[in-house]
């Protein structure tokens, strides 16, 4: 998708979905059982909690992990979706075109105690599947436990680049995803395809005042950040701001809010601020994270990017990195997030 014609892909994105939670549990109590609100289970990104029986994130990368004993597992879906599963740290499966029951173990597990991860096609543009979670099907007499997962979550804040789009799996071959799975991170990509920082009068959706939110929609609910803390954050943006007519002096006061804002809610956070790939409004970035280092936030850091991928070989349409090009950035920023 050319830049600065992504509006439009985002106005359907928004249209399309409406929710959001986390990398802990929602607060409703649980007991073992597989239901959406079982204590048991770990939501990494914003899951919109509010309805029971059914979780939604609107954002590329959310996943959900859950322990299970006894030998078979199958997942509960509302109505079609694309999505990706992988049982004991195994390869990513991906399950087209799902719903209802879907039987993730035809060929049963040993007995004993797995892991399930899944996580959903991010639903924009063109592509308008159910992407809610249900809950899990066991044997009978078993049933879930807490899984291991880590304590470090990496919060990655961007447009389509960190969304994946035009890579094979779309978030999973993302360099975020690809980053956070490197260093045995938990991970989520608090991004869209089209988004701009700075929220454009043209109706480019600005991520200044979209961190804040649960999901994509304007009047989406305000994120509860002690649902989970971030303990790094990386954001990437101004790709698609140039194209919509900000101007520096928009982009950088954006670029400081966020920064600010980021702070507020993330006190102990290591925050990146990458050059964008195609090093606009590099200056205006680096001016940012100067603001807030003068004001004694020596957490907040710059990251020059440039080198790290070849459009010519590493992207699938000079804009977007392909499956090389994402792999190329995470092996980069995983060496700075250290």
């Amino acid at each position: 998708m050319p830049i600065g014609t992504k509006s439009r892909a985002v106005a359907l994105a928004v249209a399309v979905v409406a929710a959001v939670s986390t990398a802990v549990h929602p607060a409703a109590a649980a007991t073992g059982d597989g239901s959406p609100s079982d204590s048991n289970i770990r939501y990494f990104g914003r899951w919109d909690t509010r309805s029971a029986g059914a979780y939604v994130s609107e954002w590329a990368g959310a996943y959900v992990v859950v322990g299970f004993t006894g030998t078979t597992v199958k997942l509960r879906q509302r109505n079609a979706i694309d999505l990706f599963t992988s049982i004991d740290g195994g390869a990513w499966v991906p399950r087209t075109n799902v719903r209802g029951t879907v039987d993730l173990t035809p060929n049963r597990l040993p007995p004993g105690t797995h892991t399930l991860r899944v996580s959903y096609r991010p639903v924009a543009g063109s592509y308008h599947g159910d992407a809610v979670f249900q809950g899990v099907l066991l044997d009978s007499g078993a049933r879930t436990v807490v899984p291991a997962v880590p304590s470090r979550i990496i919060e990655f804040v961007g447009d389509s680049i960190t969304v994946g789009q035009r890579s094979s799996q779309q978030a999973l071959t993302a360099y975020g995803w690809l980053t956070g799975e490197e260093l045995g991170a938990g991970h989520t990509q608090i991004a869209v395809g089209g988004a701009c920082l700075y929220p454009a009068p043209d109706g480019c959706l600005g991520m200044r005042d979209r961190f804040l939110k649960t999901g994509l929609a304007t009047g989406s609910p305000d994120w509860d950040f002690a649902r989970y803390q971030a303990t790094d954050v990386v954001i990437n943006l101004g790709t698609n701001d140039l194209s919509h007519g900000v101007s520096g002096a928009q982009f950088q006061s954006a670029y400081l809010t966020l920064l600010q804002r980021v702070r507020a809610k993330y006190p102990d956070a290591a925050v990146y601020a990458m050059k964008n790939f195609y090093q606009r409004y590099a200056t205006e970035t680096k001016a940012a994270v100067a603001a807030r280092n003068g004001a004694g936030d020596s957490k907040v850091k710059f990251i020059n990017t440039e080198g790290w991928i070849d459009k010519a070989t590493d992207t699938a349409d000079g804009t977007h990195p392909n499956d090389g090009g994402h792999r190329k950035i995470a092996a980069r920023l995983a060496a700075v997030l250290g």
